[in-house]
């Protein structure tokens, strides 16, 4: 463990970016990039980012773009570790067979010289929506719907997790019964809920044929406008056990539980409570998926579309769908 720490505290505090290792890793980003651009459900996700939040940071892809990646020099680089990577921001966690008091100690010796980072301002998230689509040869249609979702610090946080899954966060949830078992309109569908500290998005990813598409997307817009009337008991039961379920096997994992103590340390400034969580699952009620859902009245829906989008109906047809 000490060797471990040092060799990690080395990196943070000592890289010196020699300008030969980081063409040498440029190339391999650019590979990376171009990776992602061959993977289209995974790629559709960034274009989907990309409308929600257009011509702001929040919209950009974290790999890049190769035209930005080619041009970035070593003095950029150490510039932003200088002012982003200091004490302030960074949280040291660890978990397993450990002495605390060895770590602290430790962590002092090795990352007590670091300087606080300087106060540098992000820029605020403005979820505005719109639409992409982008015809490619491919065998299937991967399209991404979604629409504003609550920050991670908002108190329906829990709620808009919750409706995620018993909308379509396994085999047993309504995207998934009736869209794939009982229609058969796509092999791979599910809904998720992205949350960040000024903002948040609700989605559905769905990967289709050509041939279905058309049908696909207002059924898609069928059953989240259903989202109105509500869950049965039943399904929010089982969506909340599925949650309480995950979280609790997950603590069997001491690098599961070592993440999710630094990322709830940054982003709440509060240690990792399994139990409080819990217990904001377990209060999750029909008002307060109620508000989830009331939320995206008003707010333009962001549609992606990659693959032979010819199929699809126009952005303001699937807005009246939408009711937006």
């Amino acid at each position: 463990m000490p060797l471990a720490l040092d060799l990690l505290a080395d990196i943070l505090v000592n890289s010196t970016f020699d300008p030969a290792e980081l063409e040498r890793e440029r190339q391999v980003i650019l590979q990376e990039i171009g990776q992602a651009y061959d993977t289209p459900d995974d790629i559709i996700f960034d274009h989907f980012q990309e409308r929600a939040y257009p011509d702001q940071a929040m919209g950009r892809p974290v790999l890049g773009s190769p035209e930005i990646i080619r041009r970035l020099s070593r003095e950029a680089v150490t510039a932003y570790l200088r002012d982003h990577y200091g004490a302030a921001r960074m949280v040291l966690s660890a978990a397993g067979n450990l002495d605390h008091d060895r770590i602290v100690d430790l962590a002092d010796r090795l990352l007590g010289g670091i300087p606080r980072d300087k106060a540098v301002a992000g820029e605020p998230a403005r979820y505005l929506g719109g639409e992409f689509r982008e015809e490619r040869d491919l065998e299937q249609l991967h399209l991404v719907l979604g629409f504003p979702g609550p920050a991670l610090g908002d108190p329906d946080y829990y709620a808009a997790a919750v409706l995620s899954t018993a909308f379509g966060g396994g085999m047993s949830s309504r995207l998934f019964q009736e869209v794939r078992e009982k229609r058969g309109l796509a092999y791979t569908i599910h809904s998720f809920t992205h949350g960040y500290r000024d903002g948040g998005l609700f989605g559905i990813y769905a990967g289709t044929g050509e041939d279905e598409a058309a049908e696909l997307v207002p059924v898609l817009c069928d059953e989240t406008r259903r989202l109105a009337d509500g869950f049965a008991p039943v399904e929010l039961g089982r969506a909340k056990a599925q949650m309480k379920a995950g979280l609790l096997m997950s603590l069997e994992s001491t690098s599961a539980r070592c993440e999710q103590m630094a990322q709830h340390m940054l982003i709440h400034g509060t240690p990792f409570d399994p139990a409080e969580i819990v217990r904001r699952i377990e209060a999750v009620d029909d008002a307060a998926i109620a508000r989830i859902v009331a939320s995206w009245r008003g707010a333009p829906p962001t549609l992606a579309a990659l693959g032979p989008v010819g199929g699809l109906e126009g952005f303001e047809q699937v807005r009246a769908r939408l009711g937006a």
